[in-house]
């Protein structure tokens, strides 16, 4: 699949089916491409943690409070993703800058993640919706928890929503 149809074709999956398992060839090659993403100083300051079974139905209840992400229940996978120290260059950037790069650097995570399970012909949804200290627990992380992505088929019937984005011209600009 050309970049462009996976850009077309990824959408956030609200409808998962249960019953139909993530292949480990499939898991892999998913978490192969989120190694290969770009870092701030290639540093990868964050840590996935693959939840699955009794793990996922726990993280799954720590993303659903006032009633969100009711969901998520029904992935197959959850993939938590857990803050890291940064490596030293990249906090002495951060630092001096005041930009916090990590984010940065987990929001190329989730793309390339979300890209490669479309790639896959699985389905995603990014979470920040979440509590983080209870998720913490549940894995038994050191880092915050900083996003959720549910992973698994969609339900059959899902079907490919039209993408309601802005404008081209609201979103970018050009100076000489």
């Amino acid at each position: 699949m050309d970049f462009t149809t996976l850009a077309l074709t990824r959408q956030s999956t609200r409808a998962y089916d249960p019953a139909r398992p993530v292949e480990d060839e499939k898991l892999t090659a998913i978490l192969e491409i989120a190694r290969l993403s770009p870092s701030a100083c290639n540093g990868q300051p964050y840590h996935i943690t693959v939840c699955r079974g009794e793990a996922a139905a726990n993280v799954a209840k720590a993303v659903q409070g006032m009633g969100m992400n009711r969901f998520a229940s029904d992935a197959p996978i959850l993939l938590v993703i857990s803050e890291k120290p940064y490596v030293p260059t990249a906090a002495l950037g951060a630092k001096a800058k005041g930009i916090d790069y990590r984010s940065i650097d987990m929001g190329i995570l989730a793309a390339h993640v979300t890209l490669a399970a479309t790639e896959q012909g699985l389905g995603t949804c990014i979470l920040g919706w979440l509590d983080s200290d209870k998720i913490k627990d549940i894995c038994r992380l050191d880092g915050d928890v900083k996003m959720v992505i549910t992973l698994g088929y969609p339900k059959e019937g899902d079907k490919l929503r039209e993408k309601k984005r802005k404008e081209l011209a609201e979103l970018v600009s050009e100076v000489e």
